[in-house]
């Protein structure tokens, strides 16, 4: 059984040659960009192959690649830099006079919606307070809330919500968009069955959205014909516009381009198109104050104080 990586035989001077040397696919070209001999710098990533206990860089004539453990090493060593990066910037706002740090991860059609008015009234009230805030995929919220990457998250509720402490936030209205010349764009209303004759335009594979609509389309009995995924309600938008396939948005999080697109509004008819947003913190985990303040603030803006059970 191999022992584990011992910390102090890997310092951060040999991880960023490692990635010089990945990016650059040249020990030489990866020993300039860091300033290093060529000899100390082959010595480096020797020991840190040795510490490693497994070969990530495969030589030849060419260059160098990485193997499938270095593709693993390279991508835990940024992860490390942004986590020290992270880290500097946080003390130097300490230092500057501020009195708090939160990390907030939301899906996009909360921070489209909801939270931009939220933040500004808490910032009104703490200005000393500084908020971090990443648009990512509701999943991966959840991911990062468990891991302490993020300290307070927001996403949609058919994401899976273990060793989380929830509170349902807000709710927004799922519809269907399609192009003016679509045949859809007659119609004012419909059920999510009758749109699955046409093609979609759906987000990336992660998303709880497509999740939800794949469930959906499954419950009806009829397959979902993804002809376009994109990772961004803009991006959907301007598809649909493009005459490429009808999809299911959050309305308000995709109003703007609704108007500037020309697209129609399809309101859906099914009960799963009130959508509710959750907001989350780690299960028993001690927030920082600045945290606690924001976590409260929010809970009071949704209407709930405590913690709701909705796993």
């Amino acid at each position: 059984m191999n022992e584990p990586i011992n910390p102090a035989r890997v310092d951060f001077v040999t991880l960023r040659l490692f990635c010089a040397v990945a990016r650059t696919g040249s020990i030489t070209k990866g020993a300039s960009a860091c300033h290093l001999a060529l000899s100390a710098a082959s010595r480096r990533l020797a020991d840190l192959e040795a510490a490693s206990g497994a070969l990530l860089l495969e030589r030849s004539a060419q260059g160098v690649a990485l193997t499938p453990a270095g593709h693993v090493a390279l991508q835990h060593a940024l992860r490390l830099f942004h986590g020290f990066e992270q880290f500097s910037r946080e003390l130097q706002d300490y230092s500057r006079g501020v009195k708090g740090h939160v990390r907030l991860w939301a899906n996009m059609s909360a921070l489209t919606e909801f939270l931009p008015q939220a933040l500004a009234s808490f910032l009104a009230v703490h200005p000393d307070i500084r908020i971090e805030v990443e648009e990512q995929l509701s999943g991966d919220i959840a991911r990062a809330l468990v891991e302490g990457l993020a300290d307070i998250g927001v996403f949609a509720e058919n994401t899976p919500t273990g060793g989380l402490d929830v509170t349902p936030f807000q709710t927004d209205e799922l519809v269907v968009l399609c192009a003016k010349k679509h045949p859809l764009a007659r119609r004012r209303r419909a059920a999510f069955g009758d749109c699955l004759a046409h093609d979609f335009v759906g987000l990336n594979r992660g998303s709880s959205l497509l999740e939800l609509t794949s469930r959906a389309a499954e419950q009806a009995g009829l397959p979902m014909h993804l002809r376009v995924q994109v990772r961004s309600f803009d991006a959907m938008c301007h598809m649909i516009a493009a005459g490429l396939g009808v999809g299911v948005v959050p309305l308000a999080a995709c109003r703007a381009q609704i108007g500037a697109l020309g697209l129609k509004v399809v309101h859906l008819d099914d009960a799963w198109a009130r959508r509710r947003l959750l907001l989350a913190s780690s299960a028993g985990a001690r927030l920082a104050p600045a945290a606690g303040l924001l976590l409260a603030h929010l809970r009071a803006l949704s209407g709930s104080g405590a913690n709701a059970d909705v796993r």
